[in-house]
């Protein structure tokens, strides 16, 4: 059993309750290697924001939980050795499936999992919800739990038709499994197409697709179910067509790539959202600097040539969304 504590990591609790109070959410970002992680340790420290380092089932693979444990203490440091005295990071596990795969975050150094059992039947989305938050209350480990279906594909997140949470709902499931923050289903959706073209409209000046709005009603409803509680925003990407045209440009195929316009994000990080997940556009940012440095030094082969430029772009975008977005900047304590 390993602590998050002696990671010098800390849980959402305090985090969460500051930033509903405060009218911003808390960025958190996916990560599945060390540049990644490099750029949203860097871009939190300079704009003194507190941060969550998000790990799917798919990254935890693919890094192996070992060195993730690692890499969460080595993020802590990095931050003190950037002159951050008193980092505020967590390390979060996204989309947890099982009972099991939560333990086992929990039992690696996790400060924090969501539970996700917005796909199963209603009671057994309370059942798993409530198994998970007994066992990581012991721990003082906060969980995410999810009412609501987000349509899209990211990593093993998969559905087709997206279901919005029921308001009527938010204050049974809260009260029968003890979860500290709850994700909904507003009109967000996970991965880099997260509409159809038939869903948008076109801007007749750009003539770029443009989204359906969020449904803020249903926001509005379950902040009145659940006044001052810590809620959850999935699929919350806007997908920089910057950086879709910069992959297209240097040979990439991203067509009809569409994602939440910042504007509606900045509306709901004012209100009890306190928590949005931003994925796909550190993909892109990464992969649109990758594209153009292999395009423009074709005989280039050192990692770091361009896996550098990749850094340097996705902490840009990090500070964008945390300033310009998020609003989570200058938070820290002294």
């Amino acid at each position: 059993m390993v602590s998050y504590k002696e990671l010098g990591l800390v849980n959402t609790r305090k985090m969460f309750a500051k930033a509903v109070s405060g009218g911003y959410a808390i960025p958190a970002f996916n990560f599945n290697n060390m540049e990644q992680m490099q750029a949203i340790i860097m871009a939190a420290v300079e704009t003194k924001s507190p941060v969550i380092l998000q790990v799917s089932k798919g990254a935890r693979n693919y890094a192996n939980q070992t060195l993730l444990r690692y890499m969460a203490q080595g993020a802590v440091e990095y931050a003190k050795e950037l002159g951050c005295a008193h980092p505020e990071i967590v390390l979060h596990l996204d989309h947890g499936d099982s009972f099991e795969l939560c333990k086992s975050c929990i039992d690696m150094g996790f400060s924090s999992v969501m539970i996700d059992g917005s796909s199963l039947p209603y009671d057994e989305n309370v059942a798993l919800t409530r198994k998970v938050v007994d066992y990581a209350h012991q721990y003082d480990v906060t969980v995410e739990g999810e009412l609501g279906v987000l349509a899209g594909v990211e990593d093993e997140v998969a559905a087709e038709e997206s279901h919005y949470t029921k308001p009527e709902e938010v204050i049974d499931f809260v009260t029968k499994t003890g979860v500290d923050s709850l994700a909904i289903s507003i009109g967000t959706s996970h991965g880099a197409y997260k509409f159809t073209p038939e869903q948008c409209t076109v801007d007749p000046e750009t003539g770029r697709l443009v989204p359906p709005p969020l449904a803020f009603d249903v926001l509005e409803a379950i902040e009145k179910k659940l006044p001052g509680f810590p809620i959850v925003l999935h699929g919350s990407s806007s997908v920089p067509q910057d950086e879709v045209d910069t992959i297209n440009q240097y040979g990439g195929s991203l067509k009809a790539a569409v994602g939440i316009p910042e504007e509606q994000l900045r509306k709901a990080a004012k209100s009890a959202v306190c928590k949005i997940n931003i994925d796909s556009d550190s993909r892109l940012a990464m992969t649109a600097a990758i594209r153009k440095a292999f395009a423009e030094k074709p005989a280039e082969f050192d990692p770091r040539k361009y896996l550098g430029p990749a850094r340097d772009n996705m902490k840009k975008l990090y500070e964008h969304k945390i300033i310009n977005v998020l609003g989570s900047n200058d938070k820290l304590e002294a």
